[in-house]
């Protein structure tokens, strides 16, 4: 795993305890060190964790939030994720259990959007963008966390846009609604349909995207692509869910 990663994942072998700990910080510290402010911890592995684990979990998590970035545990089994609810971790920061998925529906068509935006990005302009999007996301019941992720979910897709792009640029879009946002990154570069629970090209022309595809998938609860309806290029889709409680707030 490169130490210059924007976003990674970093798989715990075994059981998260006082023996595994130190070389899960080490690598955790190196990604830290050379830039990177999103971390997931896959947690697949792990049937038990101790308190030297949970150190580590809440040590890095408290570093990396000090350098204005985020640190979360995913595909943790039910028996570690009631260990963390105990130890109320669950308090701190994301925690997403093994298989767990969040259920994203197709819109009902008879629902209008509250506001939508479209802007223009050229390939000087991606930190403006991203900042744009999160702007735009913040004014709506979404956690700090959330709008974080979803930014770097729309970098990764706006540096694909970009890179494959030709001289008409990349357009993006922002729909909010009442249950989600839908951010669109639409090129006309060459373009390819990928549907949100198909599986990711390992080799060929598009195995470069796939690898931020799959940094999407974690990021943002549905991902898809699809061609263009008039012209060439994709529109890659994000869709954020807006959690129930949060929706209920914003109604009352």
């Amino acid at each position: 795993m490169p130490s210059n990663a924007n976003i990674a994942l970093v798989p715990v072998e075994g059981d998260l305890d006082v023996t595994s700990a130190p070389a899960v910080r080490r690598r955790i510290d190196r990604l830290v060190s050379g830039g990177c402010r999103r971390v997931f911890v896959n947690m697949a592995d792990v049937g038990f964790v101790d308190s030297a684990g949970l150190g580590l979990i809440l040590t890095e998590l408290r570093h990396l939030r000090h350098l204005g970035g985020l640190l979360s545990l995913v595909n943790v089994s039910d028996q570690v994720y009631l260990a963390l609810r105990r130890m109320r971790v669950l308090d701190f920061m994301p925690v997403r259990r093994a298989g767990a998925r969040a259920c994203v529906t197709s819109l009902d068509p008879s629902v209008l959007p509250l506001w939508r935006m479209t802007f223009r990005v050229d390939d000087g302009s991606l930190s403006e963008a991203r900042n744009r999007v999160g702007e735009l996301l913040a004014t709506l019941p979404f956690s700090a966390d959330e709008v974080f992720d979803m930014k770097l979910a729309c970098g990764e897709a706006l540096g694909n846009a970009v890179d494959h792009t030709c001289e008409g640029g990349v357009l993006v879009t922002v729909t909010a609604y009442p249950d989600r946002a839908l951010v669109e990154v639409s090129d006309c570069g060459g373009g390819f349909a990928l549907a949100d629970d198909e599986e990711l090209p390992e080799t060929g022309a598009f195995a470069e995207r796939g690898r931020g595809i799959r940094l999407m998938r974690l990021l943002a609860d549905s991902v898809s692509i699809s061609l263009k309806q008039a012209g060439d290029g994709t529109v890659v889709r994000l869709v954020k869910l807006v959690r129930p409680e949060a929706q209920a707030a914003a109604q009352a």
